[in-house]
Formats: structure tokens, C-alpha cells, sequence
């Protein structure tokens, strides 16, 4: 199976180019030392429909892992799990969860969720480069079979 994923960076500030996105590039770092292939890297600014917007275009016709960074916490502007959660099919609480108990401290300030939407799964983590990565890492291991099972591949449990 090939590993293939999209980043999405959620973020007024790299979206207006006042901001460097070392979020989305901490993310792509991991995943391609991981293994996997980055198909594509976007930024949108913080909100429900920049986000849902992007997310229905990342995972049109793609079978992978999209994983967000940014827009996670209590911020006014926070609302990537709300914009996330509009457009999944079905959501993966567990994986949420997993990603949040890596670094409890901050962790239990996210509001990130993961789910699925066509044969993508979605994973949103927080918009700090130790963050995210963090929350990634925690789950990265189980995303290939979860993938295999969405694509309908015969796999052993």
C-alpha cells in the first residue's frame, strides 16, 4: 500500500503571509521520514468554511490520510474541529482521543477530531510544531490499517 497523505496549515497568520506555516512543514518532515508521500500542502485561514471548503477538495477522489494543523484550541478564531466536523461521513473518536493523551498538559486544551470522509480519514492536530507532531506520532502507526479496512482491503485483525 502506498502511504499518501495532504496537510492542510489552518492559520490567519500564514495565510496573510505574516506567518511562517512551521507547523505544516514539521508535519510533511514527519510524515516523509515515516514513509509516506505528501501529495499536497495547503494553507486556508482560520474558520468553519475555509476549512470544510478545504477539506472537501483534499479528500475528493483520495485515498489517505489528510491531517490538519492549527485552529484546534479556545481561540475566538478555533474552529477547525467545527469546520471538520461538517463535512465528515463518520467520526474516529479513538484517534482524537489517542492524539490528545501523547502531551496531556496541552493536550486536554484541544479540541481537535478525526474521522472519515470518502476514503480519507482526517486527523486535526494543534498548531504548534511539538504539538503536532506529537499528536500525529501517537497515532501515525495505526492510520495504514485503518486505511486498508476503508479501501476494503482483506486484512488480518
Amino acid at each position: 500500500m502506498i502511504l499518501a497523505a495532504k496537510v492542510l496549515t489552518v492559520s490567519d497568520g500564514v495565510h496573510h503571509g505574516v506567518r511562517k506555516d512551521a507547523s505544516g512543514a514539521a508535519l510533511q518532515e514527519l510524515l516523509l521520514s515515516a514513509g509516506w508521500q505528501v501529495a499536497e500542502h495547503r494553507v486556508v485561514a482560520d474558520g468553519v468554511e475555509p476549512v470544510a471548503a478545504a477539506l472537501i477538495e483534499m479528500c475528493q477522489d483520495f485515498a489517505g490520510l489528510v491531517v490538519t494543523t492549527g485552529g484546534t484550541g479556545f481561540g475566538p478564531r478555533d474552529l477547525t474541529p467545527e469546520g471538520t466536523r461538517s463535512v465528515l461521513e463518520r467520526e474516529a473518536p479513538g484517534l482524537a482521543e489517542a492524539a490528545r493523551l501523547v502531551n496531556p498538559a496541552p493536550g486536554r486544551l484541544s479540541r481537535g477530531v478525526a474521522g472519515t470522509r470518502g476514503m480519507a480519514l482526517v486527523l486535526n492536530t494543534p498548531g504548534s510544531p511539538k504539538g503536532c507532531v506529537e499528536c500525529l506520532g501517537a497515532v501515525l502507526d495505526a492510520i495504514p490499517h485503518a486505511l486498508s479496512l476503508m479501501t476494503g482491503e482483506t486484512t488480518i485483525h
